[in-house]
């Protein structure tokens, strides 16, 4: 498995993919567009990498940090989510705010990624949830837990039939360390004044 590359960039091209020189063999590396922006022909690069391997064919994918790459692959364990979509995730989020995203129940932020309507990203987040609080992706461990409780809080208005920007509205002025209960309660004192 090839789990770096270091080497000259040669080429760079607008599909995202990166053409990497490393001992004098050019390695084809497909990039988010983060890593495609900074990866400069002629330059030097550093890359972290996922190697994926289907019948039919072996892509290499590259990363500028270990966490980009550790995020690939947890996406990529998740049911419906391949390489591509993996891939135009990361292009669109980093990170951290990809885990921001999950754990506020922010479906919005996962419907700016090409690809992903409402019912992919209702199902991105109950699968996602889990998935990346995965010590090796340095969670906030106190942030987690008041995320959590908005995550918990949107989930419930949402059940109640709430859209999404009236949920936004109700929640705006209510801190997010407040327990569940009590930001369901003030949420919906706001929500009674607005009918």
């Amino acid at each position: 498995m090839i789990g770096s590359v270091r080497g000259t960039v040669l080429e760079r091209t607008p599909t995202g993919e990166v053409l990497v020189e490393v001992g004098g063999v050019g390695y084809r590396v497909l990039v988010p567009s983060g890593t495609l922006a900074v990866a400069e022909p002629g330059t030097a690069t550093f890359l972290v990498t996922h190697l994926h391997v289907r019948d039919d064919a072996m892509v290499l994918y590259g990363f500028a940090s270990r966490a980009e790459r550790d995020t690939f692959e947890v996406l990529i364990a998740t049911t419906g989510v391949g390489p591509k979509l993996a891939l135009a995730m990361l292009s669109a989020h980093s990170p951290n705010s990809l885990r921001r995203a999950v754990a506020e129940g922010d479906l919005d932020a996962l419907c700016l990624v090409p690809g992903v309507g409402k019912r992919t990203a209702q199902r991105l987040l109950v699968d996602l949830r889990s998935r990346l609080d995965l010590p090796d992706l340095d969670v906030d461990p106190v942030a987690g837990d008041h995320a959590g409780a908005r995550a918990e809080t949107r989930a419930a208005l949402a059940e109640l039939g709430y859209g999404t920007e009236e949920i936004r509205a109700a929640l705006a002025d209510v801190t997010a360390d407040a327990p569940v209960e009590e930001q369901l309660r003030r949420a919906l004192q706001r929500l009674a004044v607005r009918a």
